[in-house]
């Protein structure tokens, strides 16, 4: 009888220790959320300070690491409906061209123009159409996942793989890309290798699109500005009329205002949504191009001008000149940009809509196949 009690207090002084030890695995359930933070904000506090190798800049990105992970989650969200955005605002200038201008442009123009207004509209549209599929739906080059026999420049810390030259991590796609000039919100996707050419030739082409529909509705926006301007005055004059008519009791002398159908409020409202959009984006896309034009000019792409302008810097201070070793001159640097190695090649694969692949693999940047003594200096 001892013995058996020995035994059971033996056995409850064990259970209550497991108990106290154990008590979300006894009980079935995990821990909560708020233990969960508080445990993985241990773990980081810990690998912090009994680190080494820790810095202020490794402390700076732990602690900034949410703030990194909410804005490549909410990008890469805002980047559908960025898409979608540019698709409803395009098709809306277009349908608006060919319900309110092309129709004026057909009753007013002589033939030569008409027939000017058509081929080149269209094949303005044809192009933006073209390469904004294009560059949306393009893979701009990703680095090899397994161990392949290409000149490397470095390991990425995220991937866990090879870097070739020109090769940058995007934290929004998730993966290195070949190449890289940035993320675009606007595509949704990166402008890497074989989609820089599609996003230049969207940029450019739609811009000469906004320019081509301001100044196509120049005339007919400024008629619409008045005629808006002209029922909205008319309108206020006389509600301040009438109200002094019911204030006073006197009669007077009301101008009626213009018989404007609700279509025609409607055209007038339409072309100056027309004008002042096309006109803003031209303006701010313009601008971006001619920026992007620059860059392609130099060998650059928008990550490597911040390196390069850092090295620049650096090799100043030590009496030394930096080169850009990606810069084969300016006209081969566009030739390599759009893959164009004949001078036919402009007509049939630069103004015409055309799906082949840039120069090169975008792997290895070594002398493009031009003839040297066509190069020159930027």
């Amino acid at each position: 009888m001892h013995s058996w009690r020995c035994y059971f207090s033996r056995l409850m002084r064990l259970s209550v220790r497991w108990v106290r030890l154990c008590p979300r695995q006894r009980q079935g359930r995990r821990p909560g959320p708020l233990r969960q933070l508080l445990s993985y904000g241990k773990v980081i506090f810990n690998s912090l300070y009994f680190n080494v190798l820790t810095n202020w800049d490794t402390v700076l990105d732990s602690i900034f690491e949410p703030v990194y992970w909410l804005v490549d989650n909410l990008t890469r969200w805002f980047g559908v409906v960025f898409v979608c955005l540019v698709i409803v605002l395009t098709t809306s200038v277009v349908l608006i061209v060919y319900l309110c201008v092309l129709p004026r442009i057909v009753r007013t123009y002589p033939t030569h123009w008409i027939l000017w207004h058509l081929c080149y509209g269209h094949w303005n549209l044809v192009n933006i159409v073209f390469h904004y599929y294009k560059a949306i739906t393009t893979s701009p080059g990703r680095s090899p996942q397994e161990k392949a026999d290409i000149p490397t420049v470095t390991i990425c810390k995220k991937c866990i793989v090879p870097k070739p030259a020109r090769t940058h991590h995007c934290s929004i796609c998730n993966t290195c890309v070949l190449k890289m000039d940035h993320h675009c919100p606007w595509l949704n996707n990166c402008v890497g290798h074989f989609n820089h050419r599609y996003f230049f030739s969207f940029c450019l082409y739609m811009t000469m699109g906004c320019i081509y529909c301001s100044i196509s509705a120049k005339d007919m926006f400024i008629e619409a500005y008045y005629a808006i301007e002209y029922w909205a005055g008319t309108h206020s004059k006389n509600c301040h009329l009438l109200f002094s008519f019911m204030l006073l009791h006197k009669s007077y002398y009301q101008t009626p205002p213009p018989n404007f159908t609700s279509e025609e409020k409607m055209f007038h409202k339409s072309l100056l949504y027309l004008w002042v959009l096309t006109s803003s984006v031209a303006v701010a896309l313009g601008s971006l191009t001619i920026w992007h034009a620059v860059l392609i000019t130099r060998g650059e792409t928008s990550v490597e001008r911040h390196i390069n302008r850092k090295e620049r810097k650096r090799l100043k201070q030590i009496g030394k000149v930096f080169r850009n070793p990606y810069h084969h001159g300016r006209i081969n640097n566009w030739k390599m940009l759009f893959g164009v190695e004949k001078t036919s090649q402009w007509i049939t694969q630069v103004l015409l809509p055309s799906s082949h692949p840039p120069h090169g693999d975008g792997l290895t940047w070594g002398c493009p196949p031009y003839r040297q003594d066509a190069m020159d200096t930027i």
